[in-house]
Parts: C-alpha cells; sequence; structure tokens
C-alpha cells in the first residue's frame, strides 16, 4: 500500500473513530445486519470491518446477509430482517410501489460498463433492435430489467416484442449456456464471468443507455430510529470506496477469495466498477422518478410512485 493510501485510510479510521465517540442513539442498537450482494464496494467493507470498527465502540455488532439479487434484499428489508442493504435502481421501484417499508440513504454509481445485455458470437442478433422476438434472460424487478426496458425503448422496440425470461442469474447463466434464452441482461460478476467464458457480443451497457445510481437502501423504521447507525455507517463505506479506486489489483483479489469467481473475470469486474457513496440529491432523485414513471407506462409497476417520500430526510447529514 502507498504511502498517501496509507495516510487516506489512515485518516478515514481517526474519522470514523471520532463519529464513534459522539453522542448516539445507536448506543441501544446490538447487532446491525446489512443485505448484500457478493460484489463491488459491500465486498470490501466487509472484508475491512469499516463498518464494525466503527460501530464497535458503540456495543454494535454487525451482521452480513447475503443474498444474489436486489429484490430480495427489499423483500428483507421490509420485513425488517435486515436493517440495511445494496440494491440498483429498479428493486426499490418495485418495492415502493408495492408499499414495502423502504428509504434511500446514500447513492452509489451506476453498475455503468459492468452491466450490459449480450448474446454469443455465433447470434445473428447484432443489435438491440434486432431482440424483437427474441427471449432475453433478465433478473425481474433488477437494475438489468432496467437497462432491458431503457435500451429497448431506445432502439424503438416496444417491450412487448420480446419475450423476457425471469430468472435469478445463476440459473439465467445456465439458460444461457444451453441456449434456452437467446440474449442474457445482467451485471458483474455475472457479466464479467460470461466475457471470460463465451465472448460475447456486447448490443450495450448501463453506461452507454441511461444515467442511474445503486442504492444503500434502509428499513423505514430503523433509519427514523437509528440515524447515527446509518450516518456511521455510510461515513464508514466512503472510507472503503476511497481505498477500492485506489487498489482495483487488490479489489480484484479480495473478490476472488470471497466469491471463487475466477481471478481473470473479477479482475475485469473491478477495472471497469466505480467506486463511491454519497447523498441522494434532488438530480438523482429526478433520474429514478424518470425509471419510475417508465415501468409505470409499461405496467411493470401497478401505480405510480413519488421516489422523493421514500428519500431519507436526514441524509443531509452524511
Amino acid at each position: 500500500m502507498s504511502a498517501v493510501i496509507r495516510r487516506v485510510f489512515g485518516a478515514g479510521i481517526a474519522m470514523l473513530f471520532m463519529l464513534s465517540l459522539s453522542p448516539a442513539s445507536a448506543e441501544d442498537l446490538k447487532e446491525l445486519r446489512i443485505g448484500f450482494q457478493k460484489t463491488n464496494l459491500p465486498v470490501i467493507a466487509q472484508q475491512q470491518k469499516v463498518i464494525e470498527k466503527a460501530l464497535e465502540p458503540k456495543g454494535t455488532t454487525v451482521k452480513w446477509v447475503e443474498f444474489n439479487a436486489g429484490p430480495p434484499i427489499i423483500e428483507a428489508l421490509n420485513v425488517g430482517s435486515i436493517d440495511l442493504g445494496w440494491t440498483g435502481d429498479a428493486p426499490p421501484i418495485f418495492g415502493q410501489a408495492a408499499g414495502s417499508a423502504i428509504t434511500y440513504v446514500a447513492a452509489l454509481p451506476s453498475n455503468g460498463a459492468g452491466e450490459a445485455i449480450f448474446v454469443k458470437p455465433q447470434s445473428d442478433v447484432k443489435t438491440v433492435a434486432d431482440l424483437k422476438g427474441k427471449k432475453v434472460g433478465v433478473g425481474k424487478g433488477t437494475s438489468a430489467h432496467n437497462l432491458l426496458v431503457a435500451a429497448l425503448e431506445k432502439a424503438g422496440v416496444a417491450f412487448s416484442d420480446i419475450t423476457p425470461v425471469y430468472l435469478s442469474p445463476p440459473d439465467a447463466a445456465a439458460a444461457f449456456a444451453s441456449d434456452k434464452i437467446d440474449a442474457w441482461a445482467v451485471w458483474d460478476p455475472y457479466f464479467a464471468i460470461a466475457e471470460t467464458r463465451y465472448k460475447p457480443r456486447v448490443l450495450t451497457t448501463s453506461a452507454e443507455t441511461l444515467k442511474v445510481n445503486t442504492y444503500f437502501l434502509a428499513n423505514s423504521k430503523f433509519a427514523a430510529a437509528h440515524p447515527d447507525a446509518v450516518t456511521t455507517t455510510i461515513e464508514a463505506l466512503k472510507v472503503a470506496a476511497t481505498w477500492a479506486a485506489a487498489n482495483r489489483d487488490k479489489v480484484a483479489q479480495a473478490l476472488h477469495d470471497v466469491t471463487n469467481v475466477p481471478l481473470e473475470a473479477q479482475t475485469l469486474a473491478a477495472n471497469r466498477a466505480e467506486f463511491g457513496i454519497g447523498p441522494v440529491t434532488p438530480e438523482i432523485a429526478k433520474s429514478q422518478q424518470e425509471t419510475a414513471d417508465r415501468f409505470f407506462k409499461l405496467g411493470l409497476i401497478p401505480k405510480q410512485i413519488n421516489v422523493a417520500d421514500a428519500v431519507w430526510k436526514a441524509q443531509g447529514t452524511n
């Protein structure tokens, strides 16, 4: 680790220590439960225990709960089986439309170049427009679902002109391998694995198609009762993000160690990932609202929602 990174990381830990000494309602919080997928910033934060170190002086332990996609994280937040969790842009929209008790507490960069729609190299599908009449594997209510909807709209293809095959990433991987779907929309590391295994033709990525974010969410009652725990956690994640952005080779190795996904694929994912975390600004909320409006127009959610209603009012403190 370079002297510069040591100084940055050291300064971040010092900041977290000061935060941990401040008066907080988290003093009666015995355990913080965080839902995550084994990708990007959550893995680094978990490995470096930055959240654990920040909350330990307050007597709060951290429990990490693994999921393979965003929608189950929303369900867990809603019922209160986890307190905080990461998802892409689409899951909280579906959740809010269903009345889930979720609150946006922070925004992270988009999956960007690490999320794509792709086909096998021998496919006759050359562009997004060629997906008309094809079967496309995608996780329902995921960020990749939003990418698929937006990419088709941009290409002038109605969503009803394709056959969406709603599958979890592991099931979609099997379907793609056996040619039971023509195309697949998914994020890293699944996308990176497919790249190294099939050398697929990439039709588009999130970076090329739409401007969105990923999100750190809370159970609404938890955010109201423990704003200090939320703020301290976000500050810890900033430290992990700063380190990750400057140490991508170590990020790739960490992801490989945790997931057993081949290092080649994790290196691809780490090199194109964006690391960071900050407040849900009015501009970000507006962009998320545009996605929600698109989903309602297509009948993917049952009612119109106002994204701003679910944005954490205490976020100005983070």
